[in-house]
């Protein structure tokens, strides 16, 4: 069965983060794509404690499609080692008909 998906990813700025989204919708590879508000980034790379602005983003996928939309932000992603990662939803708790509009934006069925 095709899984609903949270995808969750960080940009540097909210132009990549846009431009990312606006890449995904056009290609139906995510139904919506959340860009939230600048948060504070905090952690260890290279031996170093490193802070930064960051732009979070959330994207409602299918598992179908998720290897199409790994693909598309790692290739348009300016980090050495992007953040991407993929939540199952749980279609119990959820609003089967945002589950269904999902499942449409994501396909070529209309």
């Amino acid at each position: 069965m095709d899984e609903m998906l949270l995808v969750y990813t960080t940009w540097p700025d909210a132009e990549t983060a846009q431009a990312a989204a606006e890449a995904a919708i056009e290609a139906r590879l995510a139904a919506c794509a959340n860009i939230l508000a600048p948060m504070h980034s905090i952690y260890e790379w290279k031996g170093r404690i490193e802070q930064e602005a960051e732009i979070p983003m959330l994207l409602k996928t299918r598992s179908a499609c998720m290897p199409s939309l790994r693909a598309l932000i790692l290739r348009g992603h300016p980090y050495d080692t992007p953040c991407v990662i993929a939540l199952p939803l749980i279609a119990a708790g959820s609003n089967p008909e945002f589950l269904h509009w999902i499942k449409q934006q994501t396909t070529s069925e209309q």
